[in-house]
């Protein structure tokens, strides 16, 4: 979401590619906001018995696994797959597929079934890779919207243990319990397994620039106005001064390193810093770089800044 709100400020409102981006960072927003929903529910079960794990990413073969939610016990492994989609749903189970109905119109997504059973399956071979002892793996569209209707296709067909709204989440999980005698993953294991999937998790970092197909040189260079966006602020007297609204700012320039970081990469040299923040100043760039204390290496001209922001940066 940050690379796609960058992308957004350094564009021409009139770009071929502004309305996809929007669209792309609506739906990651949706996509967030429903996960974070999610925590409510899940702060009612247990949390002795279980351990939860967010946003998964596992090599899988020349691929990933991703997974929104994964919730562990020494009974059993569930996987949850979160979906903030608002109207009536229709699940079609002939066809695999999602459709949505909201205001009239219908809309088609893919099936969010057919993807959990893919998680589960691939999931369950990551257990035996992995030297495991075999330990019940089920999984979970999760409806984060309490509104949404969820309905079949056909329309005698049960999905109750399948398509669950996030607030009966914690008593589906207190019958998969129940449902379970004894338990399958011994505790050392349990943490063994939870150590390994921290340590083989692989954050996804997108090359946002070449998704969108987007060259560098079409990015748009200079400071924003922390006040009124105008863009480019001029440098005047150790101050950076929008001649918009005509105020100042001391660390207008952070910002523009940070799109710098997230669109393009994350190391810096005095000319390149330059170039992006439309500064004439050689002398001024040192001095703004070495104010954030970066790691650096090379000497001279060919000193390269690697940009590392603290949480007070940001």
């Amino acid at each position: 979401m940050l690379k796609l709100e960058a992308l957004l400020r350094r564009l021409p409102p009139t770009h071929s590619k502004v309305p996809l981006i929007k669209e792309e960072l609506g739906k990651r927003k949706a996509g967030f906001k429903g996960e974070v929903s999610l925590d409510f529910p899940l702060d009612l079960i247990h949390k002795k018995k279980y351990f939860i794990l967010h946003d998964l990413r596992l090599p899988s073969g020349p691929h990933y696994l991703q997974i929104d939610t994964l919730l562990l016990s020494e009974k059993f492994i569930l996987i949850l797959e979160v979906k903030n989609i608002s109207g009536i749903l229709y699940f079609d189970t002939i066809y695999k597929q999602l459709f949505r109905v909201k205001d009239g119109e219908e809309t088609v997504f893919p099936c969010p079934l057919m993807q959990i059973e893919r998680h589960e399956m691939l999931f369950k071979e990551w257990v035996l890779n992995n030297g495991f002892p075999t330990v019940p793996v089920y999984s979970m569209v999760i409806i984060s919207n309490p509104h949404t209707g969820i309905k079949t296709i056909p329309s005698n067909i049960r999905l109750n243990n399948k398509i669950v709204h996030k607030n009966n989440l914690p008593s589906k999980i207190d019958s998969i319990e129940e449902y379970l005698n004894q338990n399958s993953l011994p505790e050392k294991f349990l943490k063994k397994m939870i150590r390994m999937l921290k340590k083989q998790n692989s954050e996804a970092d997108p090359d946002i620039l070449k998704r969108f197909q987007i060259e560098e040189r079409e990015i748009l260079r200079g400071i924003h106005c922390p006040d009124c966006n105008y863009l480019p602020l001029k440098r005047l007297k150790r101050t950076w001064h929008c001649p918009e609204c005509r105020k100042n700012s001391h660390n207008a320039h952070i910002q523009a390193l940070s799109d710098f970081y997230l669109l393009i990469g994350d190391s810096i040299t005095n000319k390149r810093f330059r170039e992006f923040l439309l500064l004439a100043s050689p002398i001024t760039a040192t001095r703004l770089i070495k104010s954030l204390n970066f790691p650096h290496s090379g000497a001279n001209k060919s000193r390269k800044y690697t940009i590392v922001f603290q949480d007070s940066d940001k």
